[in-house]
């Protein structure tokens, strides 16, 4: 048994050893198997019925439904039309909630919501119009059911709340769906989150979930695991402050996540018009889990993520006794990030009270209708002051906005002086309110990420991000600023009753699914730009290092950001410029010089000093006919944070060829690396990268090796010294069509060889 503790807080206990749930009842025995109850899960059940598997240890999984937004659904579809789909085969939902604000680049994001309307007309999508949804908010009111299966290209595509299991996944795997192949994972173990108590009034999904968080995701308690919601504290949480809490679970690291459904869900799916999606979903019979975590409600408190990740989390009353030391504590991490001194909070502390510059509540975690509707309960009468702190709100949806505007919360928000925005993203990803050098922003969005505000090491422009939950962010506010718990200020909570109003939903949304016509041409702007040609993997090949990173965890934030760069995403070749410039400066350079001795080795005109590097390893005349030669990135944890595919394909299209590790953060960034051709290599247990940036690693007969699924792989090292020696690099295991996939070169080729078949 595990307990977590953080200031006074005892809330969370972790089971290690796993145990049986029977009639909503904890157990540590059961009267049948482990493998037996896990397959009782609420998991499970829905798992087995989407997967055509005939091996228990293997699932391949067909969704029900698809969404992705306006940052990958056209390098979606530019893939799956050049591998022969012809229509959507299930129902594809297109939002347009992250690259709304056409103000970068000229016309180019436009052009790509147009691109995304003319396509949902000629393959039978749902489009939804920039402006009026943000993606996952769509998906709850509009395409859960019960027992179903959602797969986003988006890293929060989490429904689970609603009885829909949602994964998000990189775009590939999306291409893969409307293809009508199979999601391929092993079969994954299952976390019981066991709900008891009721939070006290103060406290938010935010609260519980980096709760929950900070307990989990640095000793891996859940990665790649589906994490289940039972217990008697469900009762007393609604159906918002469920779905926060369950998009949230994406930072633990969790392969997905689901919920008992009950009476809150029924009256969820009521509202919304859906009453048939729903079913009755929990545990059958004696049900097991690998590991039990057990959340007390009553305990939890307001709680604050500090700067550069949602695990880095205090209670903020200990924040508050402890600002000084705390903001030291991140003063370090930000000195090996940036470089010393680079981002100060000398100014955050004043009167021994901790203060932030800025406020914001966004996205599919922060726009809720409950989280806003408090928020102006806390704000009634209150001013945001005029020294400086500013907040803005972003609606999750327009029928939230509505409904807001209607209960007259819109009015008592602006009248405080916050500022509403649209119904996007907005400043959760860094595409609004990117905050001031060295200021210090407050948010309740789903990442503080570095960076992932929008600002620019590389042009000396630093700032901030903590999390925090809309109360605490409005009790901030009334305070000016100064750091203030939710449950610290005196309101009275609203009433919550909401009015979904899908009309506006009617008269804007493209409903095409099952309306293909084919006649109908897509619209590219300029901008929009295919795939360039991709080499299949060599008989050998050999890497140099093009970075080498020592960090802890590398998010995929970090390894192509986000804001302004999102809007070259439809472009990958003027993206792929992009990747690492706030982390590694110079190193797209770097590949690309790589890439062009590529060129030349496969023009049959070997560049001498190319040729110099091979004589290391044998007959350099022979290895250059056979050797393929590109650019390798090791980073210790790389991965972590959002789907986005273009962490890897940026690699992919400055000629990467493999990526090094001592693990991956996540399952869909490996899974990313591979369906773009870039080798998955990892250390072996314990080991250390015994070479730096600019040293070459040789490693004959990967094609080989890779088809024969060998798991050592042997390799030869070339420091800059000229010293050379032996290394062993390891390789998880592969499924076939993941190593067809890496021997064709990328997940492109792979689908164009089997059309042409």
């Amino acid at each position: 048994m595990v307990t977590y503790q953080k200031g006074e807080a005892y809330m969370i206990q972790i089971n290690l050893n796993g145990g049986f749930l029977r009639d909503g009842n904890v157990c540590s025995c059961g009267e049948i198997s482990p493998e037996a109850g896990r397959e009782n899960t609420i998991a499970y059940q829905i798992l087995r019925s989407h997967s055509i598997s005939p091996d228990p240890a293997q699932m391949q999984i067909h969704f029900d439904a698809l969404i992705s937004q306006d940052l990958t659904y056209v390098g979606i579809i530019q893939t799956a039309r050049s591998s022969g789909m012809k229509r959507f085969p299930i129902p594809y939902a297109m939002t347009n909630c992250h690259n709304s604000l056409c103000a970068v680049g000229g016309t180019i994001n436009e052009d790509d919501h147009v691109f995304g309307l003319t396509a949902a007309h000629k393959y039978g999508g749902i489009y939804v119009p920039e402006n009026l949804a943000v993606m996952h908010t769509y998906v709850r009111e509009e395409m859960v059911k019960c027992g179903n299966m959602i797969l986003g290209s988006d890293s929060h595509s989490r429904y689970g709340a609603l009885g829909t299991m949602g994964f998000g996944e990189g775009g590939p795997e999306l291409v893969k769906q409307l293809l009508e192949r199979t999601y391929d994972i092993p079969a994954p173990e299952v976390v019981l989150c066991y709900l008891t108590g009721k939070p006290p009034r103060g406290v938010g999904p935010l609260d519980i979930a980096l709760s929950i968080i900070g307990a989990t995701f640095k000793n891996g308690v859940v990665r790649n695991k589906i994490i289940e919601f039972a217990g008697p504290g469900m009762k007393n949480l609604s159906a918002d402050f469920r779905c926060n809490i369950d998009t949230m679970m994406v930072e633990s690291s969790c392969l997905s996540s689901i919920w008992e459904t009950d009476e809150v869900t029924e009256n969820y799916y009521g509202i919304h018009g859906r009453s048939a999606y729903f079913k009755p979903l929990k545990a059958s019979g004696t049900a097991y889990y690998d590991t039990i975590i057990t959340v007390d409600l009553n305990k939890a408190q307001s709680m604050i993520a500090m700067p550069f990740h949602p695990s880095n989390v205090y209670t903020i009353h200990e924040f508050q006794e402890h600002a000084e030391e705390i903001f030291d504590s991140v003063q370090k991490e930000a000195d090996e990030l940036f470089g010393i001194g680079a981002l100060s909070f000398k100014d955050k502390v004043k009167n021994h009270r901790p203060y932030a510059d800025q406020g914001s509540v966004a996205g599919c975690a922060g726009g809720l209708y409950e989280n806003l509707m408090e928020m102006a309960a806390i704000l009634e009468g209150k001013s945001l002051g005029n020294n400086g702190f500013n907040v803005t709100a972003y609606p999750s949806s327009m029928p939230v906005n509505l409904a807001l505007t209607r209960a007259g919360a819109v009015e008592t928000l602006l009248s405080s002086g916050v500022i509403m925005k649209p119904c996007i993203c907005g400043s959760c990803s860094g595409y609004g309110d990117t905050p001031a050098n060295q200021a210090f922003s407050i948010r309740h969005a789903t990442r503080n990420f570095p960076n992932r505000e929008g600002s620019k090491p590389n042009e000396k422009q630093y700032s901030s991000v903590a999390l925090m939950d809309a109360r605490s962010i409005a009790a901030t506010a009334a305070n000016g600023g100064r750091i203030t718990a939710g449950t610290d200020v005196a309101y009275t909570v609203p009433d919550m009753t909401y009015t979904f109003d899908r009309s506006v939903y009617e008269k804007r949304v493209f409903y095409g699914y099952g309306k293909a016509d084919p006649s109908v041409e897509i619209v590219s702007g300029p901008n929009i730009v295919d795939w360039p040609e991709m080499e299949p993997l060599g008989e050998n090949c050999l890497l140099k290092l093009s970075a080498v990173i020592r960090d802890k965890v590398t998010s995929t934030d970090e390894l192509i950001p986000s804001g302004d760069t999102a809007s070259y995403r439809s472009n990958p070749i003027r993206l792929a410029d992009y990747t690492l410039c706030r982390r590694v400066p110079g190193f797209a350079g770097i590949c690309r010089e790589i890439q062009a001795d590529e060129k030349m080795r496969m023009e049959g005109n070997t560049p001498e000093h190319l040729m110099n590097v091979l004589s290391h390893f044998g007959n350099a005349e022979e290895l250059a006919g056979n050797t393929q030669y590109g650019s390798c990135l090791f980073a210790v944890k790389p991965g972590d944070g959002s789907a986005r595919e273009q962490a890897a394909s940026c690699q992919k299209v400055l000629g990467g060829l493999a990526n090094i590790c001592a693990e991956y953060a996540t399952k869909r960034y490996r899974s990313n690396c591979i369906n773009w051709g870039i080798i998955p290599f990892v250390l072996p247990e314990g080991g250390d990268l015994p070479c730096g940036t600019g040293d070459y690693i040789f490693i004959p007969g990967i094609r080989d090796m890779i088809k024969e699924n060998q798991r050592e792989i042997p390799a030869k090292v070339l420091t800059g010294t000229g010293e050379t020696f032996d290394m062993t690099l390891m390789m998880g295991n592969l499924t076939k069509a993941e190593r067809d996939i890496l021997l064709k070169g990328c997940l492109i080729n792979y689908y164009k060889e089997l059309s042409e078949d």
